[in-house]
């Protein structure tokens, strides 16, 4: 049954509730967004038609509440409830609770989120489907250090609950096994409510490649191509761009491939991303995991394929059947995505505060997604991410240079962020060669 959502409840904050809102107003539909009563003054709030608090300033009790968030849709008449990415987005709880008090959850139904996020289950579906996986060992296995040994080292020890960068731990020796194990097990329940841990043999130069999914509930499915996000800190993005430069175009395909192989299995039907490894030494590719939500650097595939990837997200949410076929995508130049972070560039720690003066850059080429201005404070609660900068070039060189250009013209004042950060990598000769793997910002 199709149907025509007029209200939509946006679940999230800062940017990503933005970026949602404008769409659903080109589409005709109203907004709701919520916030924490520190969140009051927030971008998104004066942007949405209605506004809901559902909360105290702490994310345990506003945004990762699902019974205020649910409230508010009882108060707002929402029909539908999108949530963007973090926060409850990957929630296979909050997504069935959705489908139990009536409302719809604009995304996939809670049984392929729970699969997919499970990143052990999550291997095991890649095998059925036939999709390369690297080696893993749960770490309950009784025989763990004599597998880890036969495996080799490195390798990498992950929460299968985990993501964003978080519950990882790169291991060099057998001795560390045992502490690394107690200290993730640990944050994995801190941080995931699962302590499930698994180990993986550790790829000691690779690219990580994902590929942006849209499928539909009548069983079509199509891929946008491949997004570079191998600029890494701490297993967490600061830079994507597509194409990447490095495959060629049968690897590209394979990986193509591979995703639509494997969300085809599961009968995927929302926007999704399948991300991989590539091994610059063997060229290979191993599934890794599926983000089965829209992601923070999504607007890179929306320029490198002019497609609007929550337009169509909340299209087949209604229902309808999918607009677009795999013959209709076009790839256009090349895209580069930068998040720009309030943090101290030096301790890399969060730098809330005012911002007392703030300049977006424009010209040709450039979009961005921000929710800053000048006089709000930035809150100590939340992710430090303010703006993402999304650069357009007709290849990757004139996209670096217009990058500088766009970062040059760039005013975040009165905190800290990684301006300089990004200065430094794209003018370094290894990341202009397209020469690094996801090791490079050690050695910048």
């Amino acid at each position: 049954m199709i149907k025509k959502y007029k209200k939509i409840l946006i679940a999230n904050r800062g940017e990503i509730a933005i970026r949602i809102a404008r769409t659903c107003r080109e589409m005709g539909i109203e907004t709701v967004s919520v916030h924490s009563i520190e969140d009051e003054n927030s971008l998104h709030v004066k942007l949405t038609d209605e506004s809901v608090c559902i909360g105290p300033a702490s994310s345990q009790e506003s945004y990762l509440n699902i019974p205020a968030i649910l409230s508010a849709v009882d108060i707002t008449g929402a029909e539908a409830v999108h949530p963007g990415y973090g926060f409850l987005a990957e929630n296979a709880e909050f997504a069935k609770a959705c489908h139990e008090f009536g409302v719809d959850f604009i995304g996939p139904n809670a049984d392929i989120i729970r699969s997919m996020g499970d990143k052990i289950r999550s291997k095991r579906i890649a095998i059925e489907a036939g999709v390369p996986i690297l080696e893993s060992i749960n770490v309950d296995n009784d025989n763990l250090i004599q597998k880890i040994e036969e495996m080799g080292f490195p390798v990498i020890i992950k929460a299968s609950a985990g993501g964003g960068g978080r519950g990882m731990r790169i291991v060099e020796n057998k001795n560390d096994i045992p502490s690394t194990i107690q200290v993730l097990k640990r944050e994995a329940l801190a941080a995931f409510g699962d302590d499930t841990l698994f180990v993986e043999k550790y790829i000691e130069r690779p690219r990580h490649i994902e590929v942006q999914i849209l499928g539909d509930k009548h069983n079509s499915l199509i891929h946008l191509g491949e997004r570079d996000c191998s600029v890494q800190r701490r297993f967490q993005k600061v830079l994507e761009e597509a194409p990447s430069g490095i495959l060629s175009e049968d690897e590209r395909e394979a990986i193509w491939e591979s995703a639509v192989k494997i969300s085809k299995y599961v009968n995927y039907d929302s926007v999704g991303t399948v991300e991989f490894l590539f091994d610059l030494d063997s060229r290979k590719h191993y599934f890794m995991e599926m983000n089965t939500r829209i992601q923070v650097e999504h607007p890179v595939t929306e320029e490198y394929t002019g497609v609007d990837l929550i337009k169509h997200q909340i299209l087949v949410s209604q229902g309808e059947k999918l607009s677009l076929e795999q013959a209709d995508i076009k790839f256009n130049g090349h895209v580069i995505e930068l998040r720009i972070n309030a943090e101290d560039p030096v301790k890399m720690l969060p730098s809330p505060g005012l911002v007392n003066h703030y300049h977006r850059p424009g010209g040709i080429g450039v979009r961005v997604d921000d929710y800053i201005y000048t006089g709000y404070i930035i809150p100590p609660y939340y992710d430090s991410l303010v703006a993402k900068v999304i650069i357009s070039g007709s290849n990757r060189d004139e996209c670096i240079r217009r990058a500088l250009r766009a970062l040059s013209e760039t005013v975040v004042g009165g905190v800290k962020t990684n301006i300089e950060l990004h200065q430094n990598i794209l003018e370094n000769p290894s990341f202009q060669q397209d020469d690094f793997s996801t090791s490079f910002l050690k050695t910048l």
